[in-house]
C-alpha cells in the first residue's frame, strides 16, 4: 500500500514489529502466527471482514512479515499492509468449508517452506479467531514442531499507545461525544428502540468532521427497566416507557481504535434508591481516576472504586475496566489488564482504559464509565466531556 494511505507511519510500523520481536526473543519463539485481526491490524495495517475465515500474520525475526489468508482477500491485504506485495501469501478457496481439506495444511507447507517445520512456532491458541480443529490440524501436519501458546502475547505490546494512535482515539472520543449527545437529544418515551439505534449508527459512521466513523466492535446495547440488570442485551422493536431507566453503552470508533462511553437515560423521576447509586458511582469513579496514575497497581484503581461503593452499601465484583485500542468484533477490549483487585500490574503513561463500573442490580441497571488516559503525571484524563451523571428526561 502507498506509504501516503497507510494509518501510521513507517517508524511506528518499525517500533510495533521490534516490540514483538523482542517479546519473542524473551519465550524463545523462532517464528509466530497471529490470528487475531486486531493484533495483524496493528502490526501491517491489513484491514478488511475477512475474519470468518482462516487468516493471519506470520512475525520472523529477520525479514518482513507474511499476510496469509484466503485468495480473495489477497487483493484487500496488498491493499492495506505496509509490506511488499510479494509477501502476501494465499490458499486457494477449496479449502473454505471443505469436509476434507482445511487452510492450515497450507499454512504448514508455507512454514515447512521456510525453514520452520522443526521450529519453535508460536500461537494465539486462546482466541477467537483460532480453532481447535486449526490447531489439530497444525499439530498433524507440523509433527516436528514445538507449538508454544503466545496467546496475547501481541496484546501486551499494545497496551502503552503511542502518539500516533492517541490521535485517533481522542477522534473517536469526538464520535463517542456525538453519539452521546445524539441519544439524548432523542430518547422519548415512545420511540422504538430500533429507530433511535438507526440514528446511533448514523451519528457513529457519518463520524465529526472529516473525522469519519467505523463499525463498532460490538453493537450498541441499550436494556430498559428491569432488563437492565442484564449488561449485554442488544435492542428490539418496543417504544422506551415513561418511568424507566435505559443505559446505553457505545464506542466510537475510528481507524478501529474504539472509545466506549455508557451513560443512563431515566424517563420521569428516578426512585431514590437510583439517585443514591448514581451519587456513590459518581464518588467512585473520582476515586478511580485519581487512583489511575503511572506507577500504581492496575488493581489500586478498583480498590478505589470499590471502597466508595461499599460506603453506600453497594456490592460489587469482578473487573470494572480493561485496556482499549484498536480491535473488531466481537470484543473492543484488549484482553490483557483488569481493574481488578488482584490485577498487580503496574499503570504506565500512555496506557487507555475503558473504566467501566456497571451496576448490575436484581431488577435495575446504572451504567457511567469513562474511557481514560495514564499520563506522564496526575490523575487520568477521560476522554470523553460528558457530565457525569444520570440523565433525566421529564
Amino acid at each position: 500500500m502507498p506509504a501516503s494511505q497507510l494509518p501510521f507511519s513507517a517508524a511506528e510500523y518499525g517500533r510495533r514489529l521490534a516490540k514483538v520481536r523482542a517479546a519473542m526473543a524473551l519465550r524463545e519463539i523462532d517464528v509466530l502466527f497471529i490470528e487475531d485481526p486486531s493484533n495483524m491490524a496493528w502490526l501491517t495495517g491489513y484491514d478488511g471482514w475477512s475474519f470468518y475465515v482462516h487468516q493471519g500474520v506470520i512475525v520472523f525475526h529477520d525479514q518482513d512479515p507474511v499476510w496469509w489468508g484466503r485468495s480473495q482477500d489477497a487483493n484487500g491485504a496488498v491493499r492495506t499492509v505496509w509490506m511488499a506485495d510479494e509477501r502476501v501469501a494465499s490458499y486457494a478457496d477449496r479449502y473454505i468449508q471443505s469436509p476434507t481439506l482445511h487452510p492450515m495444511e497450507t499454512l504448514a507447507a508455507l512454514l515447512r517452506e521456510h525453514g520452520y517445520g522443526r521450529r519453535r512456532i508460536g500461537l494465539e491458541l486462546e482466541n477467537y479467531y483460532f480453532s481447535a480443529k486449526a490447531y489439530l490440524v497444525l499439530k498433524d501436519e507440523l509433527p516436528e514442531a514445538d507449538l508454544i501458546d503466545a496467546t496475547a502475547l501481541v496484546n501486551w505490546q499494545r497496551t502503552v499507545k503511542s502518539n500516533e494512535e492517541i490521535v485517533f482515539m481522542r477522534r473517536a472520543a469526538r464520535i463517542s461525544e456525538k453519539i452521546v449527545d445524539g441519544i439524548m437529544q432523542r430518547v422519548e418515551p415512545g420511540l422504538k428502540k430500533n429507530d433511535l439505534v438507526a440514528e446511533i449508527y448514523g451519528d457513529a459512521i457519518r463520524g465529526v468532521d472529516d473525522d469519519w466513523g467505523e463499525y463498532p466492535a460490538i453493537v450498541p446495547l441499550l436494556p430498559s427497566g428491569s432488563d437492565a440488570a442484564a449488561p449485554h442485551l442488544t435492542w428490539d422493536g418496543r417504544r422506551f416507557e415513561e418511568g424507566t431507566a435505559t443505559f446505553f453503552e457505545i464506542a466510537g470508533c475510528y481507524r478501529r481504535y474504539h472509545v466506549p462511553f455508557c451513560r443512563t437515560v431515566f424517563l420521569g423521576t428516578p426512585p431514590a434508591h437510583m439517585l443514591e447509586a448514581e451519587k456513590a458511582l459518581a464518588e467512585g469513579l473520582e476515586a478511580g481516576l485519581e487512583a489511575a496514575r503511572p506507577g500504581n497497581r492496575a488493581g489500586d484503581v478498583a480498590d478505589a472504586l470499590y471502597r466508595s461503593l461499599e460506603r453506600a452499601g453497594i456490592e460489587r465484583e469482578g473487573r470494572c475496566g480493561y485496556p482499549i485500542g484498536i480491535s473488531y468484533p466481537p470484543d473492543w477490549g484488549e484482553r490483557t489488564i483488569s481493574f481488578r483487585r488482584e490485577d498487580d500490574t503496574i499503570l504506565e503513561p500512555g496506557m487507555t482504559f475503558h473504566f467501566m463500573p456497571g451496576l448490575w442490580m436484581s431488577d435495575w441497571g446504572l451504567e457511567i464509565t469513562e474511557s481514560i488516559l495514564i499520563r506522564e503525571d496526575g490523575a487520568a484524563e477521560c476522554l470523553c466531556n460528558r457530565p457525569r451523571k444520570l440523565f433525566v428526561k421529564n
